[in-house]
Parts: structure tokens; C-alpha cells; sequence
């Protein structure tokens, strides 16, 4: 994961160290959410996910043990303990309890960095399932087979055409440069790539007559002025 994507809650009950932590990560690249004790992390996790917890061993009322080994009961996100406790025993209980990792206080905040980024680089990415079909108003695009259809009925394309589509549905909603598509459909360079940009050109238009429904209006194969052709798909 990406710590610029990360969101981190930071749990403390002294307010200097808390807002300094905050300030820290937040430099840092992160989205930070600052809690002063349980009871108001408990609020803010009913509410929001988050990809990381730091929290306070030494708080009081309900302590970051106890906090950890309730939240280890539903929740999987990473958390990571800090303390003013190094013993061995209190490291051993913090990761008994379910904790990622434990850092002693006092710590070098690069320390705390290295470690929140460590352990954000452990969790797999989950994996974006991409859709078999691409709708296109009545018409349905079989990516894996490069297929138009529209209902039972297959409609053919040339391979050109073929080709081109599988390229727009790849970076679907994202214009695709003509230089690029040049390229991807295998054509030349120099005096040829200005013939070649001209031959894209004439099979966007070709490609439209057959999934626009007023290809003098197109709504799924559009033009982007300056940079080449998007395909919007709904």
C-alpha cells in the first residue's frame, strides 16, 4: 500500500505528543485522525476505516492492551503499540495481545516512519476484479475475446478495429494519445506516423459507425482535443 493512501489513527493521551506525531505524519505523506484516549478511538472506529493504528500502551482508564485485545475480536488492521514500558515482558504481551509491532518511548520519529511504513508495505494489495463485459449502451464488449455483441448477435469486427477497441477498453476512461495507439496497433515513425495518425483517425470513425448509436455525436468513443480518444462506458 502506499503510505499517501494511508490512513492512520493515532491514539495518546498526552496532547504534546499527540499533536507532534500528527504534524509528523502528516508531513509525511498520510491522512491522520488524532484520538486522546479509548473510549474516543472506539468512536471514531465505529465510523471510519483506517489502514493503521498507533496507539499509547500507557493511557487511562481502558490501557492500549486492553483496547488491542478487544479490537484484535473484529477488526484486522494493523496496529502498532508505543510505550514508555521497553521491558521484554511488556513486548511480549503487546504482541500476545495481537499488536504488529511495539516501539519504546522515547523514539526517533524516522524510527516510527520506517516502522509504520514497513508494516503498511506487509498488507497485500487487494486484487481488482475487472469486469468480463463492457457495456456500451445496447452493445456488450467481451474483453478476454475481443468480442462485440450486440444482444446474441455477433458483430464483426476487422482486426484493425479489434485491436484498437481492446487498447481504448484497457485504459477505459482515460484518454489514449494517438502517438500511443500508433504504436500499441504496431505503425511507423516520422513521415509515416503523420499518415499513420491520419489511418487512426479513419478507423475511429470506422470503429463509431458501428457502436454509436449517432456517430456524428459520439457519446462512448470520444474525442479529446489535443491528445486523442477516450472510451466511456456506463
Amino acid at each position: 500500500m502506499s503510505q499517501t493512501d494511508a490512513h492512520l489513527l493515532i491514539v495518546d493521551d498526552d496532547e504534546r505528543i499527540r499533536a507532534l506525531l500528527g504534524r509528523f505524519l502528516r508531513k509525511n505523506g498520510f491522512l491522520v485522525t488524532l484520538a486522546r484516549d479509548a473510549a474516543q478511538a472506539r468512536r471514531l472506529l465505529a465510523g471510519l476505516d483506517f489502514d493503521m493504528i498507533v496507539l499509547d500502551v500507557m493511557m487511562p482508564g481502558e490501557d492500549g492492551f486492553a483496547l488491542t485485545r478487544s479490537l484484535r475480536e473484529t477488526l484486522t488492521t494493523p496496529i502498532l503499540l508505543l510505550t514508555a514500558r521497553g521491558e521484554t515482558e511488556d513486548r511480549i504481551t503487546g504482541l500476545e495481545v495481537g499488536a504488529d509491532d511495539y516501539l519504546a518511548k522515547p523514539f526517533e520519529p524516522r524510527e516510527l516512519l520506517l516502522r509504520i511504513s514497513a508494516i503498511l508495505r506487509r498488507i497485500p494489495v487487494p486484487e481488482i476484479r475487472q469486469p468480463k463485459f463492457l457495456t456500451l449502451g445496447a452493445l456488450r464488449y467481451d474483453i478476454d475475446k475481443g468480442e462485440l455483441w450486440q444482444g446474441e448477435n455477433h458483430l464483426r469486427l476487422t482486426g484493425t478495429e479489434q485491436a484498437l477497441l481492446r487498447r481504448l477498453a484497457a485504459s477505459k476512461g482515460e484518454p489514449v494519445s494517438r502517438a500511443d495507439l500508433i504504436d500499441d496497433l504496431g505503425r511507423g515513425t516520422g513521415d509515416e506516423a503523420e499518415n499513420s495518425e491520419r489511418a487512426i483517425d479513419v478507423q475511429i470513425t470506422r470503429l463509431r459507425r458501428k457502436i454509436e448509436p449517432d456517430p456524428r455525436e459520439p457519446r462512448f468513443l470520444q474525442t479529446v482535443r489535443g491528445t486523442g480518444y477516450m472510451l466511456v462506458v456506463d
